[in-house]
């Protein structure tokens, strides 16, 4: 199975929730679903370990997940098979669940515990025979490729004022413009958009655990270096200043990996740059989104690194990750700034010119972000890929996340 969190953002471009897709089989080796989206675990919702593994409170409090459902899934014991609020959690129907007595008593029950709701893919001649459903609904996606959104979004706001608009599918930075400037909607979606770029919100903020963990390790004699790199590996922000230092000590050094850059530094100036850091004021007790996506696609990548026969470079490949939004980062281009990293050849071709053993794992990261299963369903067969041990490696990457703030 894969599955993976995609984000839902506002107008400022800031990602305020997330929608969990799935898919179950592969299509090309299950042809049927394609065209009929069959599912052989209908009864069962689909990758909600996602949400257990990443941990809501790792989202800012005011984020919520969309999870779809069928129309037999609806009726499973959804508390039980994931434990995070129900105040967090938008069940997300789409028109498979027919206007019919049984749902809407379902969905007042789910409501009345605490669960909002979300619809999908209705037709705009769908709209009055839904009207039992749509009284009772949070959410509704308005898909821009199928049907004219600013005559639905009229029509919504004059109905059901109290509903709040999606627009999904959005295909270009041009149409999203468009339907900013027209206004009314509450979250955006589309595949043109898959980076938290907000102005303003590209920080990497330290974290305070790896601050007091560094400096219990460095203040017991003869501290291994080792476990100090492993530990700054954690902290994007850590990792930067890092390699910054040491980069102006040595520029002609390709760095490799974090525990290379803390042994060229050495104990004594290592200890030195770990107090001065531990006494700077942290600029926020939460990471922001963008330290969030370089930390999980540092580790998606190095877990990833067996699966694509690269196993000995999995310390790279987490560098490799890290780096891969450090162009957001530092608002400059990447050129420019893997020039503040000094990072090996590898790392830079990947990033740069989009070629060599260490593109094929990033661009996979980037098609399993955004959800195009279909790209990743047919590299699946091409390159003899295990979709389970693809799928064990982002969940261990959420794990891992997790785990730092715990």
């Amino acid at each position: 199975m894969l599955a993976v969190l995609v984000p839902l953002f506002d107008e400022k471009m800031a990602v305020k929730s997330y929608s969990l897709i799935s898919r179950k089989k592969n299509i090309f080796s299950n042809p049927l679903l394609g065209s009929t989206e069959i599912n052989d675990s209908i009864g069962q919702i689909d990758g909600l370990e996602i949400i257990d593994n990443v941990g809501m409170t790792t989202l800012s409090s005011d984020k919520e997940i969309f999870v779809p459902v069928n129309c037999i899934s609806i009726f499973t014991d959804i508390a039980s098979q994931c434990r995070a609020p129900h105040s967090r959690i938008v069940i997300l129907m789409d028109n498979s669940l027919t206007p019919d007595e049984m749902y809407v008593k379902r969905i007042r029950e789910l409501k009345d515990s605490g669960y909002k709701f979300a619809i999908s893919k209705l037709k705009v001649s769908d709209f009055e025979n839904y009207r039992p459903v749509l009284s009772l609904i949070d959410y509704i996606y308005l898909d821009y490729t199928k049907i004219d959104i600013t005559k639905a979004q009229v029509y919504f706001m004059k109905c059901y004022p109290n509903i709040k608009l999606i627009a999904e599918n959005i295909q270009s930075n041009e149409d999203y413009e468009l339907l900013k400037s027209q206004g009314g909607y509450h979250f955006y979606e589309g595949s043109f958009y898959r980076l938290p770029v907000t102005k303003g919100d590209n920080e990497i903020s330290p974290l305070k655990i790896n601050y007091l963990s560094l400096l219990n390790e460095v203040n017991t004699p003869d501290f291994d270096l080792q476990s100090v790199a492993d530990i700054i590996s954690h902290d994007t922000a850590l990792v930067l200043s890092l390699l910054e230092i040491v980069n102006r000590m040595s520029r002609n050094s390709k760095i490799t990996s974090i525990r290379h850059a803390a042994a060229m530094l050495g104990q004594k100036e290592l200890k030195k740059w770990i107090t001065t850091a531990v006494a700077k004021e942290l600029c926020s007790d939460k990471p922001s989104e963008i330290t969030r996506l370089s930390l999980l696609r540092a580790k998606f990548a190095e877990n990833l690194a067996p699966t694509f026969g690269l196993a000995m470079k999995a310390d790279e490949l987490f560098l490799m990750g890290l780096f891969s939004v450090l162009d957001i980062i530092l608002s400059k281009p990447m050129d420019e700034a893997l020039k503040t990293v000094n990072v090996s050849k590898e790392i830079s071709q990947a990033l740069l010119e989009s070629k060599g053993d260490f593109y094929q794992i990033i661009n996979f990261i980037r098609l399993y972000e955004g959800g195009d299963f279909n790209e990743l369903n047919r590299l699946e067969i091409v390159d003899r890929i295990d979709v389970s041990d693809v799928y064990d490696a982002y969940k261990e990457s959420l794990k891992w996340y997790r785990d730092l703030f715990y």
